[in-house]
């Protein structure tokens, strides 16, 4: 079910078929823009009020830890997975220099983990989402989306049909971006057959088109249900499931 992002699909459908076309460069960097744009934070691109700003700029500071049902994840945690994932992949295998997120990044956000998050038990995802700090979060998700946008206006067509460099993934493993768990490791295969235009319809814009629209999902079923998997009752000792 559709709760986020409508028309978005199409502007995608639209972005693959003239991404890796020399002469449509311009239009496709464009049309790439647009479409980041409202998957970010209006401040990201200095734009006007989007879904996004829409969905978070309301949400209570528990409500990032809910997890709606023992077959979902919480939004803390998707904002992280998707921030942490473009992070390395534009950083590193888009822009062929460094990830964003350091020591210093870690301990403001207060993050129990480096990786993408893909191998989390519920536990842990509950763990990540009660303790990090989401305006650090948020912020350093802000960044990474700035960072983005000017990394792709300075591509070139040739740029979009260059293959993802094995030492960039090389070093997103030895950098703690993703764990030898086969839950996380086969990212690494994943992103090791795409070119960039293949990075580029994935993990910055089809990829978090399908996180928030989870995190929509969750928020509407947060404020409407009483009972919920992984939040606490007022007492703040019993799980309600």
């Amino acid at each position: 079910m559709k709760y986020f992002g409508e028309g978005l699909s199409d502007a995608h459908k639209a972005l693959n078929k003239i991404i890796r076309k020399e002469d449509e460069i311009e239009k496709a960097k464009v049309l790439f823009l647009d479409l980041h744009r409202k998957l970010h934070l209006s401040e990201v691109s200095k734009g006007e009020e989007n879904e996004v700003d829409r969905l978070l700029g309301d949400l209570k500071a528990d409500e990032y830890a809910v997890m709606p049902t023992g077959k979902d994840e919480t939004i803390a945690w998707a904002l992280w997975h998707i921030a942490r994932i473009e992070d390395l992949t534009m950083g590193i295998l888009v822009g062929g220099g460094n990830q964003l997120f350091d020591g210093g990044w870690k301990q403001r956000m207060n993050s129990p983990i480096t990786d993408t998050g893909n191998s989390l038990s519920d536990d842990e995802i509950m763990d990540l989402s009660r303790k990090i700090n989401v305006t650090e979060l948020l912020h350093y998700r802000n960044e990474v989306g700035i960072r983005t946008r000017n990394i792709v206006k300075n591509l070139s067509s040739a740029d979009m049909r260059t293959r993802v460099p094995s030492s960039g993934l090389d070093k997103i493993l030895s950098e703690g971006g993703v764990t030898k768990q086969e839950d996380s490791v086969w990212l690494l295969d994943f992103w090791g057959k795409k070119d960039v235009a293949g990075i580029l319809l994935m993990p910055p814009t089809r990829h978090v088109m399908l996180h928030l629209n989870d995190c929509c999902k969750w928020k509407e079923f947060i404020r409407t249900k009483k009972r919920y998997h992984g939040m606490r009752d007022g007492s703040d000792q019993e799980l309600l499931l």
